[in-house]
């Protein structure tokens, strides 16, 4: 009998408990708005904070409380925003995808280094260590942070010692202009319009060139050549106005190292690999 009595000791006090769970989660519950998760439903899951917030479920409940924009998610794009306004009831205004491009063409070829590394393969830890490996300290260290973080499979080093950011995979998160510790990867809108300077460096000529073959010496023929006046000198770097450029190639032949270049035509891997031979052999 003592058995039976604890048992049912044990069943009565259970159930009492249950009750006072049932009574606690009916009355202390948080109510969650049911449009949160039909924003997480939109959202592409990646999860990887371009949008500012931790992770996807973070983002949408800000959305949805009116502390972040709808067009927040880079990587979703216009489909996602879209469909975040549609969810929310708002019209969403049209919004143009970014694609990390890398502001460095100064190869394992054309430029210098200072001393042969052998430490942590890691941009940052080398670019401590003596100010780096290069002669050139504002150019790509080539260790691949860029390409640790990025979530979209969509960089990847080159034989020519330099990050290839493929267009088509680039969601735009700037995880990797992040990761770059000498801010050489910058967010532009996806397009292929306009020229670009492709170089890091706010050297002096004469440093420059002793660093690296094509880098921007800083000369201004390129100022004086544009008519649109769309190039200006910043700290010893030629600087186009991508709104301002209108693509008529001006600039290109009186860039004697070669540092200026069409959006749409940057030198592949394969292309800075093929010169190179190409060079070594002439000169052989």
């Amino acid at each position: 009998m003592l058995i039976i009595y604890a048992i049912a000791a044990l069943g009565l006090i259970g159930l009492i408990f249950g009750l006072l769970l049932a009574i606690a989660a009916r009355f202390f519950a948080v109510k969650t708005d049911p449009r949160v998760e039909a924003v997480k439903e939109v959202l592409p899951g990646a999860n990887c904070g371009a949008c500012g917030y931790a992770g996807c479920a973070n983002f949408a409940e800000a959305v949805v409380a009116g502390d972040a924009d709808a067009c927040g998610c880079i990587p979703g794009g216009q489909d996602t925003a879209t469909a975040i306004g549609e969810v929310l009831g708002q019209e969403i205004c049209s919004t143009v995808q970014p694609v990390a491009t890398v502001f460095c063409i100064g190869d394992c070829f054309k430029t210098v280094d200072r001393f042969t590394y052998d430490g942590v393969k890691d941009c940052s830890v080398a670019s401590e260590f003596v100010g780096g490996f290069k002669a050139c300290s504002y150019g790509c260290l080539g260790l691949g942070n860029c390409v640790s973080v990025c979530m979209f499979d969509a960089i990847k080093m080159g034989e020519h010692g330099l990050p290839v950011v493929d267009t088509e995979k680039c969601t735009g998160c700037g995880l990797c202009a992040n990761a770059c510790p000498r801010d050489i990867i910058k967010m532009l809108p996806k397009d292929d319009a306009g020229h670009l300077v492709l170089c890091n460096s706010h050297d002096r000529g004469k440093a420059v060139s002793a660093a690296c073959k094509i880098g921007c010496i800083a000369c201004k023929a390129c100022v004086k050549a544009c008519p649109e006046e769309a190039i200006e000198m910043v700290d010893n770097l030629a600087v186009i106005d991508l709104e301002k450029c209108t693509d008529c190639g001006e600039c290109v032949p009186k860039c004697k190292p070669g540092t200026i270049h069409r959006r749409n035509a940057i030198p592949t891997a394969e292309e800075a690999v093929a010169e190179a031979s190409r060079e070594t052999a002439e000169t052989a």
